[in-house]
């Protein structure tokens, strides 16, 4: 409501206002740097766009809402799937088994020289269920972007008003137990048919749904997969010596986060 005033209020808002005043100061660094070498005739990447939209319509985009919406791009393309894999890497130390069998798959099918790539999922089934169920289990985003109803309509049986202010909640989709036969525990099984083949859910909703579903949907996704299989590939992760319990219950925030923790990370 008053935004000015978290600036003169203690509190530990001032490290996260602190810590978006260097994004900030990045992002107005790059956009000097792409103004100064100028726009080139083939654009090279986002801040190139931007910059020619500018000189097309300068009373919709300036170099102000520029950066914030690198910042956007930058927080919400980097926390959600870094925290995803921390998720990742407790449930497979939860679950060694399921550690396992991803470990086996991969071994099975690629080669040690081989660079895993996003078109591999089709090829590692096993691997691809266990990184959808660790977004569907870890929930990071439990409820969605506020929307807004743009006509009147019903919605199971209740009027909702145009202009009414929707909240998605995600998690309830992600926890249905009429759409998972075991919503509250981590089963790979829920994207596997009875031959092991991937299916798709409808209600595996991690990135909302419609017309303002996640930008980075197809980014996350791409991260997620080459990143958790090349570190399963790579190593097997374990307690330390003399560890015996993990927490697994979620710290509550802008995402859900798991509780700070050790774990090895043993070279195969």
């Amino acid at each position: 409501i008053v935004p000015w005033l978290m600036c003169h209020l203690p509190g530990p808002h001032k490290k996260a206002l602190s810590c978006y005043d260097v994004l900030s100061s990045f992002a107005k660094k790059e956009i000097r740097r792409h103004v100064e070498r100028g726009i080139p005739n083939k654009p090279q990447d986002f801040i190139d766009f931007y910059l020619a939209e500018m000189e097309k319509v300068s009373k919709l985009f300036s170099k102000y809402n520029l950066v914030y919406v690198i910042n956007d791009l930058f927080l919400g393309g980097s926390e959600t799937a870094s925290t995803t894999l921390y998720w990742g890497l407790l449930y497979m130390v939860v679950n060694p088994d399921i550690q396992e069998k991803v470990q086996k798959e991969i071994d099975t099918v690629l080669s040690p020289s081989q660079l895993i790539c996003y078109e591999d999922r089709r090829k590692l089934p096993y691997t691809n269920a266990v990184v959808h169920e660790i977004q569907r289990f870890s929930n990071i985003v439990f409820v969605g972007m506020p929307r807004v109803c743009v006509r009147d309509t019903i919605l199971l049986g209740f009027p909702v008003k145009k202009g009414t202010i929707v909240m998605p909640n995600i998690a309830s989709v992600l926890y249905d137990p009429e759409q998972w036969d075991t919503p509250r525990q981590f089963n790979p099984g829920h994207f596997l048919d009875k031959d092991g083949n991937f299916i798709p859910r409808e209600a595996f909703l991690p990135f909302s749904a419609g017309h303002r579903v996640c930008l980075g949907e197809h980014l996350a996704r791409t991260e997620l997969f080459i990143f958790f299989a090349n570190l399963l590939r790579a190593f097997t992760f374990q307690l330390p010596e003399g560890v015996t319990k993990i927490s697994t219950e979620p710290i509550l925030g802008g995402t859900l986060q798991p509780h700070p923790y050790r774990i090895c990370a043993i070279p195969r």
